[in-house]
């Protein structure tokens, strides 16, 4: 009786963590509010001023939920990689592709070190979006024209 209950335990817990949300998966709202094309405009650690991180060209994002993607700019190079989220947490630790040219000053660095740290994320507003560590705001964006669908 005790095998059968743990087997019956076991098959049921396999079920449930079949049905539940995976990372890269659509929900109610969350995640296809990532959908467009997102420049930054806050990034919270480095003791430079913004303007004096990204002097030239400002970090920008793009999520095409559908496809699982992400790619994007870090004012030096761009990027691209498999979106890995769901409608509240998101991570940017999975080997992205990237291009190699030579950057100035510290802003790529500091964009990539701190995304890496991203864990959650909120939109506000279908206009605001907050990368967070945690419940810490750490990367702010706001959300641009976009030709993704």
């Amino acid at each position: 009786m005790k095998r059968l209950l743990i087997l019956v335990t076991l098959v049921t817990a396999s079920i449930a963590a079949c049905t539940t949300m995976k990372s890269g998966t659509i929900g109610s709202e969350g995640l296809s509010q990532l959908t467009g094309v997102w420049e930054m405009n806050h990034i919270s650690g480095p003791r430079i001023p913004f303007n004096g991180l990204y002097p030239a060209k400002i970090p920008v994002i793009e999520f095409n939920t559908r496809e699982k993607k992400f790619s994007g700019n870090t004012s030096c190079n761009s990027f691209s990689g498999t979106l890995v989220a769901d409608d509240n947490t998101i991570s940017f630790n999975e080997p992205f592709a990237m291009t190699k040219m030579a950057c100035p000053g510290e802003g790529e660095t500091t964009f990539l070190q701190i995304l890496q740290k991203v864990n959650t994320y909120s939109v506000s507003n279908d206009t605001t979006l907050y990368f967070m560590m945690g419940d810490i705001v750490i990367m702010r964006f706001i959300k641009k024209n976009s030709s993704t669908p």
